[in-house]
């Protein structure tokens, strides 16, 4: 069997693929058109019946410091016992890379298109979004935590009622090594039939 991934950059790209940890994020990030090409790519996702079930909201410059002080402020009012540290933590979650995008599962209703194949569509859309980064030379991290889940964030960030976040897709730079996790075996994720 040949390895094609030797003599083919982009299956090497997606072969060698990690997410680096948030802390490591650095500048500079991606300029407009990099982010126009990265949200360009990003949609070209399966999307059954046409429908554009996910929204980029882009979160870069002061706009990451004003949302992260809109989540602790959320999150001081769910957490009256926590220390600073925390608080701080909370105000600081999407200051680590330079930019930051968040994903908006969208669906609506369809006869023929579940909600759950629309929101597989966004779950594709963060992943490319994460491999046109990273084929520009960015590293990039897909996260969800609470904030995610959470309606107040949801209504800041423009959300409509039956809509959520896939994630947030943090891109910027990250020096050093990343390390790799442990990765299943094939013969324990893929059944033949």
């Amino acid at each position: 069997m040949t390895d094609h991934a030797a003599d083919n950059p982009a299956l090497e790209l997606l072969r060698t693929r990690r997410s680096p940890k948030l802390r490591d994020f650095d500048g500079p990030g991606p300029g407009e058109t990099e982010l126009e090409t990265m949200l360009t790519i990003a949609a070209r996702v399966p999307d059954h019946g046409r429908l554009t079930p996910w929204r980029f909201v882009v979160i870069a410059g002061e706009g990451r410091e004003r949302l992260g002080e809109f989540i602790g402020r959320c999150f001081d009012a769910d957490n009256p016992e926590a220390i600073e540290d925390q608080k701080l933590m909370a105000r600081r979650r999407l200051c680590f890379a330079p930019v930051v995008v968040a994903v908006v599962s969208c669906p609506v209703e369809h006869p023929k298109v579940p909600a759950w194949e629309q929101e597989l569509s966004a779950g594709a859309a963060c992943m490319n979004l994460i491999h046109a980064a990273n084929a520009l030379g960015y590293a990039a991290v897909w996260l969800t935590e609470w904030y995610a889940f959470d309606d107040r964030v949801l209504e800041e960030l423009g959300c409509e009622p039956g809509q959520r976040l896939a994630g947030f897709v943090h891109i910027g730079r990250a020096d050093g090594p990343r390390e790799d996790r442990e990765r299943p075996g094939l013969s324990d994720v893929v059944r033949w039939y």
